[in-house]
């Protein structure tokens, strides 16, 4: 490993666009700031739908900026809810009725199945299968919105690598001046091949590939990733829904390791700064988990709801890259 007062300035820092940070003098000051790249995430919108995003973007000092896309992949989510639902401990809910969920992953659930919903903020318990419904007790409430994420603990839903909706982006990428692909849940080579041959298709050889590790597929196979990618992403919302938390930090050590070993740059990604979502300064234990990633050889770091809906993205700016340089 390079010494850190070298590494530290090479380190790529991300921000997520969203409605936080859709403003020109906030996107300017995070730009001064250090901000080298930002990510648009493609659950919630097209590409097309965040032209003025986007635009906005660039005008603000980003003509230069590493545009990410994290696309839809294989990831599970929940359908489009009427309106925002407060579930309650030790309520009773239907997936599948009062949250819609895909016929293909309710097949998968079986009784006593614990269902994580929003990464991992909202625990559901599968008590009942019903025909074309599960019911199911909630452990730990909160509040859901519609296309929040969904996993079960030790189980894989067979889902196609790309979406009509991923295509369809990528078909805009090379308008948009994207610079890499963030593809969820990768699960094994076959599907960054997939998206290899995907970008292909729709003239975009140039763009590079982000590998998200968010289940322990992706873990286990790790070897076989490595090659077939651009970068490694540790994405640890979801991938620490895949195991007790506590083993989380071990994982992300062992994967930094690997990547480490095998030259491959990697990014770490999620909760880096989640306290400053509401709060104007950070926790100490943050701070030192995004030291401690850049120590471990991180080549880019990313914040997601901290400036995509936080009430204070540029602070959250200043805190990641004074830290990461420091």
């Amino acid at each position: 490993m390079k010494p850190l007062c070298y590494t530290a300035f090479m380190i790529e820092i991300y921000g997520t666009l969203g409605p936080a940070c859709a403003d020109r003098m906030i996107l300017q000051k995070m730009f001064e700031l250090g901000m080298t790249g930002m990510r648009l995430n493609l659950s919630h919108m097209s590409l097309v739908q965040a032209d003025r995003m986007i635009r906005l973007m660039r005008s603000s000092g980003g003509e230069h900026a590493k545009l990410l896309i994290d696309l839809q992949g294989p990831e599970v989510r929940i359908g489009i809810l009427p309106e925002t639902v407060l579930l309650e401990d030790h309520d009773t809910v239907l997936l599948g009725q009062d949250i819609p969920v895909s016929p293909v992953i309710l097949n998968e659930i079986r009784e006593n199945d614990e269902i994580l919903l929003d990464d991992g903020k909202i625990l559901l318990k599968a008590i009942e299968k019903r025909p074309q419904c599960i019911l199911a007790e909630v452990l730990r409430g909160g509040r859901l919105s519609s296309r929040k994420s969904l996993a079960v603990p030790g189980k894989s839903f067979h889902l196609p690598t790309l979406t009509e909706a991923d295509m369809e982006n990528l078909s805009h990428a090379r308008e948009y001046g994207v610079y890499g692909v963030m593809l969820p849940f990768v699960r094994g080579k076959q599907d960054l091949i997939d998206l290899r041959r995907a970008l292909k298709e729709t003239g975009n050889e140039q763009i590079r590939i982000f590998a998200k590790i968010e289940n322990m597929d992706g873990v286990n196979k790790i070897d076989e990733l490595i090659p077939e990618c651009d970068e490694i992403v540790i994405a640890r919302g979801d991938l620490g829904n895949a195991m007790p938390l506590w083993e989380l930090p071990r994982v992300q050590k062992y994967l930094s390791r690997k990547c480490r070993e095998a030259g491959r740059p990697f990014m770490v990604v999620t909760q880096m700064l989640a306290s400053m979502e509401n709060s104007p300064v950070p926790t100490r234990a943050e701070v030192s988990d995004i030291y401690n990633a850049v120590l471990d050889g991180a080549s880019s770091v990313m914040v997601t709801g901290e400036t995509a809906s936080g009430k204070y993205p540029a602070e959250v700016i200043r805190y990641l890259v004074n830290t990461v340089r420091s």
